[in-house]
């Protein structure tokens, strides 16, 4: 069609031409040999411009990057990562002076890992012991005659509260799930990915990592009895708050969120929790995750019975985004999980920073934000995965979760922590 086109054209400039000669109004010959040659002239200058801007800015093409965006022209879920939005957490930025610092030491020691640097002994704080006699539903039985049955009813149930908190088992009232996810939709890894996760652009993951049936078969239930401590909670970054958190009150920032949901965690499931409350960021922000490295290892060293280990944090977000859901009626700050994989896209797996618990961390995040979405749809966000580690090696189930943002309110991420609760214990629960 096209040759078809430029032969008619051709034709009707000779025929004009033709005619204007009759009439001697035809231009010279010369006049459009000229005409032609400017018009090549710009056109090639038009085309080889962009070329010249781009040769001193782009680095060249190799074989593997041509050959991969072919690939991804072909098969796009192979290129699905590209598809999100940049996402510029708070802890890319946070860890990019300690990577740097890292790298430079390797680099000059040879060290197999520079990520900690001795840090001074953080004084644990408690919160294995639990108040006796203070559950109030465990009526006490007076002695009195003619109560009746709904009095004898009373103190069956008290004593059964009682026994089961003693047990370590919780006192909630179960919730029922709110959908059900055909478990055969989760072998599809691109449904998988598209519905659960948001892999960042400096990392890769593929299927034999995130298989949905291997990581629900990792049983995530807690092993050891509840005599110890069983869950750490602890903060990387204390000193991030909340739209309306108050300058110096720790119980408005994260902190105070971490607080609650460790009182939630005792009070309602009947866990041993303890909440660290060590600074890392207030001095040299970057360096977080190095500073506390040391002290979470003392921690674990002195209490080898914890099993579980959370990082809280809050996100930073634009401030015209709001992560709010509504759950039980409540405004609520929305959640996400966040996993490091070790391994950029550019450089492959980090060797100094090698996690031999990543299988198990990703199987962890996986069974909680499957459980929240059956149990509370929106509640959580897509897991990102990143590259680096952020300290989730030192146990098996460790979890890093980001509470909001700064945009929500204090009471807003407090109230986030019920269900945040809820769901540990139905992942943990016995």
């Amino acid at each position: 069609m096209q040759w078809c086109l430029g032969g008619a054209s051709v034709l009707f400039v000779f025929v004009c031409y033709q005619n204007m000669s009759s009439l001697g109004k035809a231009p010279a010959m010369e006049q459009i040999g000229n005409f032609i040659r400017e018009e090549i002239a710009v056109q090639a200058w038009k085309n080889c411009m962009p070329a010249m801007l781009r040769e001193g800015q782009e680095a060249p093409v190799s074989m593997e990057e041509y050959l991969l965006g072919k690939l991804e022209s072909v098969f796009p879920v192979y290129g699905f990562s590209d598809t999100i939005p940049e996402y510029d957490t708070q802890i890319e930025s946070d860890l990019s002076c300690g990577l740097l610092a890292e790298n430079a030491k390797k680099a000059g020691e040879g060290q197999e890992s520079g990520e900690g640097e001795e840090g001074e002994k953080e004084e644990r704080e408690g919160a294995e012991g639990k108040a006796a006699g203070d559950e109030d539903g465990a009526a006490e039985k007076e002695g009195k005659e003619g109560q009746g049955k709904e009095g004898e009813d009373k103190e069956e149930e008290g004593q059964k509260k009682e026994k089961k908190k003693q047990d370590g088992q919780s006192t909630h009232t179960k919730t029922a799930k709110a959908v059900e996810i055909p478990r055969e939709k989760l072998d599809d890894f691109d449904y998988l990915l598209q519905n659960f996760y948001q892999v960042d652009r400096t990392t890769t993951i593929d299927s034999s990592q995130l298989n949905a049936a291997e990581m629900l078969a990792k049983d995530m239930k807690l092993q050891g009895g509840d005599e110890n401590v069983q869950i750490l909670i602890y903060h990387t970054h204390s000193q991030e708050g909340y739209a309306d958190s108050v300058p110096g009150d720790p119980s408005t920032s994260v902190v105070g969120v971490g607080e609650k949901l460790a009182t939630l965690l005792r009070e309602e499931y009947g866990f041993h929790v303890m909440h660290h409350t060590g600074e890392y960021d207030v001095a040299d922000r970057d360096n977080a995750y190095s500073y506390a490295g040391p002290a979470l290892e003392q921690i674990l060293a002195e209490n080898p019975s914890i099993e579980v280990v959370i990082d809280l944090h809050r996100d930073g977000v634009a401030e015209t985004t709001h992560l709010v859901s509504e759950v039980n009626g409540k405004q609520t700050s929305q959640i996400m999980f966040f996993n490091g994989l070790s391994r950029t896209t550019a450089n492959g797996d980090i060797a100094y920073l090698a996690n031999p618990n990543l299988a198990d961390n990703l199987a962890f995040s996986f069974q909680m934000k499957l459980a929240a979405e059956e149990y509370y749809p929106g509640f959580a966000r897509g897991t990102y995965l990143k590259g680096y580690r952020y300290n989730l090696h030192y146990r098996p189930k460790s979890l890093l979760v980001e509470v909001g943002a700064q945009t929500n309110t204090v009471e807003e991420a407090m109230n986030a922590m019920e269900p945040l609760a809820d769901l540990l214990h139905k992942v943990l629960g016995t």
